[in-house]
């Protein structure tokens, strides 16, 4: 029978003894909203600052995206290394691409220093053509690499490429050997567990209702009472509200789905991805894909960028691209099917930044397993009175006219990107 539940936290459930405070606190120097990568690791810096802290979920810790994805961090942001040089100048370009490799080993570093065992392997990921003409691009790019950033990446040939994938589905693709995957839910829980131990306050089914600015600091309303703090984190990224209209209107939600397989027999699981990297190919309605930890096959994608798909029609839609892809799963059960929210922006970048007081870092556009690890660390930093030199603060933050919470523009972003992938 298909779960209709992630497969992550299906497999891993939340901690039964994960330290969550019975009772909210009545004041904290920061109040963070959002008990997911951004909010926890913000928490973390702060509370090994000695800065009591509260982390309040309005579900339970890790709920949302950040059990939900697909447990692969890849270096790059969502907009291209090219496009990144092309539309901010050299410098910012470069500092955008560091700061995505930094996360990466920020990630390695944090899971060494606390102790979480969440299968963080640097196992290396490939973009694979989904047209020759992608993979042209591809090799064309390898030496810009090089020179550019003084980064090394290859491509791999159609003719070569069965040497890491089980398909001949693709037209070759580009292999970066700095990205890893992980496990997402072993992650999050373990980061909660270092929070609490650090000192910070989670508190679960705690749904901030408004957020009153106050001479000295901000009254959060909850649904179990109010708690005062001088400063406010909006941790939120896909699942942001309306709590401050002002910061809603700079982000919007895209839904990703994905589907796992029962767990594969060894040879085949060697056949599919012999060195066990992280996949997506190079449509704009990408897919995306990889072994599990235990043997499983994932395949996600956003054929349909809302967040309201039926799971077991998602489902179907996703098997099939994915036995198109490998006729080696037909029949192989699928076990899960779910959900998550990304968040997108308008300018398709990350965002750090403070409205009305309040402070928030979103939009990581895919990659919130990596940026948003990093960014919620920058937040902590600066909350303590560190000196932070993040890129991502310095772009100017875009919305859209007549967005006010309700992304009536996605329908037409699905035509659009439909329409790319067909013609280019």
């Amino acid at each position: 029978m298909l779960k209709t539940v992630p497969f992550w936290t299906d497999q891993v459930p939340r901690p039964a003894d994960l330290p969550v405070s019975s009772a909210l606190p009545a004041e904290v120097d920061v109040a963070i909203v959002g008990g997911g990568y951004t909010g926890l690791n913000a928490a973390r810096v702060l509370a090994q600052h000695h800065t009591s802290v509260a982390v309040l979920e309005r579900h339970t810790i890790g709920w949302g995206a950040s059990s939900r994805n697909g447990g692969m961090t890849t270096t790059g942001l969502k907009l291209g290394a090219t496009e990144l040089f092309s539309q901010y100048g050299d410098r910012l370009g470069h500092a955008f691409w560091q700061a995505a490799l930094d996360s990466i080993d920020l990630i390695g570093e944090i899971v060494a220093d606390e102790g979480i065992d969440c299968d963080f392997r640097r196992n290396g990921h490939i973009e694979v053509a989904y047209k020759s003409a992608h993979f042209e691009a591809m090799a064309k790019h390898v030496a810009w690499y090089k020179e550019k950033l003084n980064h090394t990446v290859h491509v791999v040939s159609q003719a070569d490429l069965r040497s890491e994938l089980g398909t001949q589905a693709f037209y070759g693709g580009l292999v970066d050997e700095f990205s890893a995957g992980l496990h997402p839910a072993k992650y999050v829980f373990g980061l909660a567990r270092a929070v609490a131990r650090h000192g910070a306050q989670l508190c679960e089914e705690t749904a901030v209702t408004k957020i009153d600015q106050q001479p000295r600091g901000f009254t959060l309303h909850t649904s179990k009472g109010t708690i005062q703090a001088r400063e406010v984190v909006l941790a939120t990224n896909g699942y942001t509200d309306t709590l401050i209209p002002k910061v809603k209107r700079r982000v919007f939600p895209v839904g990703s789905y994905i589907i796992v397989t029962e767990p594969l027999s060894p040879a085949l699981q060697r056949e599919l991805s012999p060195k066990g990297r992280m996949f997506f190919d190079s449509k704009n309605f990408l897919n995306y894909f990889r072994l599990t930890p235990d043997g499983r096959f994932l395949w996600g994608g956003r054929n349909d960028l809302s967040t309201d798909l039926d799971l077991h029609e998602s489902a179907k839609r996703l098997q099939a691209q994915m036995v198109a892809t490998f006729p080696q799963l037909k029949g192989i059960p699928i076990t899960h099917s779910w959900t998550g929210q990304l968040g997108l922006t308008f300018d398709l970048m990350p965002h750090i930044g403070r409205v009305n007081g309040v402070h928030y870092a979103f939009g990581y556009g895919g990659h919130g397993v990596s940026i948003a690890t990093y960014l919620g660390t920058e937040m902590g930093k600066l909350l303590c009175g560190e000196k932070t030199s993040s890129p991502f603060a310095e772009i100017k933050h875009q919305t859209m006219p007549f967005y006010h919470g309700r992304p009536w523009f996605i329908p037409f972003a699905a035509m659009y990107y439909r329409f790319l992938d067909r013609i280019m």
